[in-house]
């Protein structure tokens, strides 16, 4: 497995591309298009037998 993080594809609040890292915080990013800046955060894997 790669120690790599992965970069957000689009906004998650208003859908556009145009995403740069914030500097304000660690994996922040910021959405140049709406002026928000947001973190995606892995919580983890459901187990096989995980129901919803």
């Amino acid at each position: 497995m790669s120690d790599a993080r992965s970069a957000p594809l689009y906004c998650p609040y208003c859908g556009e591309e145009d995403l740069r890292p914030n500097e304000s915080s660690h994996g922040a990013w910021e959405c140049h298009s709406c002026a928000r800046v947001f973190t995606v955060k892995f919580n983890g894997l459901l187990s096989k037998g995980a129901t919803s």
